[in-house]
């Protein structure tokens, strides 16, 4: 069965956004994005967010006709493409790029996409990525903590009762200080 993955940037002070929503913070380079690419690339699917989604709605799918994107920027343009995408929003219209709209989050209907032939789901967005967390939907963490303290903004984990064991699976220096932690559900 496949798992379903949270891979999210952090500043080292635990924020996903600033409080505006800045991201102007993340360290991203050549070597960090090409390493994005290559896990991304690997997945069966992307789960996201209406905002997420329309973030990316609006950079990738012009990326790689626009002479400013870095050749990891057009490689990463194609592959968020092709790449399936299930937007979970109530109130998104229409989709395109390879795109499912799910209304709702129902563990149900997660564990049967799960269940599906093809690689691993990524979630990706703040809010949605708090409803997996609460409906216990997440099998690995890939957090990619970035050299800065931004003081404020929205915590990658929400509050919660909760207490998850997790075991270390990996974890990497890259060149520009971003570290990624890997870890998997504890046994």
């Amino acid at each position: 069965m496949r798992k379903i993955i949270l891979m999210m940037s952090v500043s080292l002070d635990g924020f996903i956004e600033g409080p505006e929503r800045q991201l102007d913070w993340h360290r991203v380079d050549d070597e960090l994005h090409m390493h994005f690419n290559d896990e991304i690339r690997s997945m069966g699917g992307l789960l996201e967010g209406r905002v997420t989604y329309e973030l990316m709605a609006g950079v990738w799918p012009t990326a790689e006709a626009d002479p400013a994107s870095t050749a990891p920027m057009r490689d990463f343009a194609r592959i968020w493409l092709d790449m399936p995408k299930f937007v979970f929003s109530r109130t998104l219209e229409r989709a395109d790029w390879n795109t499912t709209i799910v209304r709702e989050v129902v563990p149900e209907e997660i564990r049967a996409l799960k269940a599906r032939p093809g690689g691993d789901l990524v979630v990706g967005g703040p809010d949605l990525a708090a409803a997996f967390l609460r409906h216990d939907l997440v099998d690995e963490f890939r957090v990619y903590v970035h050299p800065v303290l931004i003081g404020r903004g929205k915590p990658l984990f929400p509050p919660s009762d909760a207490i998850v064991p997790l075991r270390l699976t990996e974890s990497r220096a890259f060149g520009n200080g971003v570290v990624l932690l890997r870890y998997e559900r504890a046994a």
